[in-house]
């Protein structure tokens, strides 16, 4: 057994890092992960009088000039070899030929600005087995470890592609119901159905001029959000329900409530997408029937609470018909007035669980 022994003068080299990495999607053979956040988002703030929001198809910011290293490691939870493991970055390391796969910042897609928490390391990754269980855990500078997170892959019979790195839809990292003839490489912007992407730069770009009759910067509608504020949410709802995420149906998890020490057994918000009668008809017609996990319905409240009432955007109430289009009572409770108090408290959890698609918010 290899020892590795480390000195400092700024402070301890090998520790437990208090942050996860970040599982995005899985697709019977790939994944999607992503770091810790390694450094914030700069960007200004627009101002009156020239109060410019991002453009519909916007560019991505400057990345961070030196952003901590994270390196990643992904084993298949239920092998001895990786069971009998120490969980330290240079087992890590060495073991990767026979017992997972060690991905270092070389063998990402760079850093990508996902959410509001900030930039972070992006690896698409081939390779996994079908309906097997998955351990990863991030690497910082190659000593500090994290605490693991786990995800399952799904089926063979699973055909959904994995779309990311949508300059446009920064929050999108999932599997969607498109055709891919390389499913190896995922769908990037560039693979993209022209159709559905023209159809989501038009209605932004069109969202974005409405918003701007407001003399955004000069007329306060808020003391908490701005006509930024305002734009970014509706790009996140908007993202998210133009784009279906597929899901499989699966045995039931269990979950805690946030609010009750006891366990109830939960399923995701799913629904079945007949070829007839897509979710989204600027899709590309998809080979069969799929099922799609519903949309948090806190990603359509998010927007409503950042816009200006008289764009007259709405959602529908969790005590009628939101049900029928998004995912309920996972996040928010539901009552009316109450944030939190939801079965999971959040869209998805360290175990691989996803409740609602909630990019970007939740």
């Amino acid at each position: 057994m290899s020892f590795e022994v480390g000195v400092s003068d700024e402070g301890p080299m090998h520790q437990i890092l208090p942050d996860l990495p970040l599982f995005s999607d899985s697709s019977a053979n790939q994944v999607l992960m992503f770091s810790p956040p390694v450094a914030p988002v700069e960007a200004s703030a627009p101002s009156y009088p020239n109060y410019t929001l991002p453009p519909a198809n916007m560019t991505l910011p400057p990345e961070p000039g030196s952003p901590d290293e994270y390196s990643l490691f992904i084993a298949a939870t239920t092998s001895s070899a990786f069971m009998s493991l120490p969980r330290t970055g240079c087992a890590f390391r060495d073991s990767a030929s026979n017992v997972g796969q060690y991905l270092t910042p070389s063998d990402s897609k760079g850093v990508w600005p996902r959410d509001s928490d900030g930039w972070r390391w992006q690896w698409f990754v081939n390779g996994l087995v079908p309906n097997a269980n998955y351990t990863v855990y991030a690497v910082k500078n190659e000593t500090q470890v994290s605490q693991p997170v786990y995800f399952s892959t799904k089926s063979a019979a699973f055909e959904c592609s994995i779309a990311y790195s949508l300059p446009y839809c920064p929050s999108v990292g999932y599997a969607a119901p498109i055709g891919n003839s390389d499913p190896a490489s995922g769908v990037t912007a560039s693979e993209m159905p022209s159709d559905w992407a023209e159809n989501l730069l038009s209605n932004m770009a069109n969202f974005t001029v409405m918003l701007t009759t407001h003399a955004c910067g000069r007329d306060l509608y808020s003391p908490l959000v701005t006509c930024a504020d305002c734009a970014a949410a509706y790009r996140n709802w908007l993202c998210a329900v133009s784009l279906p995420r597929c899901a499989e149906y699966a045995v039931p998890a269990t979950a805690s409530s946030s609010s009750s020490s006891s366990s109830a057994t939960l399923e995701p918000a799913l629904s079945v997408m007949n070829v007839s009668s897509p979710r989204n008809q600027s899709l590309p017609a998809f080979a069969d029937t799929y099922t799609v996990v519903l949309p948090c319905v806190e990603v359509c409240n998010a927007a409503d609470r950042a816009c200006p009432p008289f764009l007259g955007f709405r959602c529908p109430l969790p005590q009628y018909t939101a049900s029928q289009s998004y995912g309920v009572g996972f996040v928010d409770s539901g009552e009316r007035g109450v944030f939190g108090g939801g079965a999971t408290g959040a869209a998805t959890d360290r175990w691989g669980n996803v409740w609602c698609n909630g990019p970007g918010v939740v």
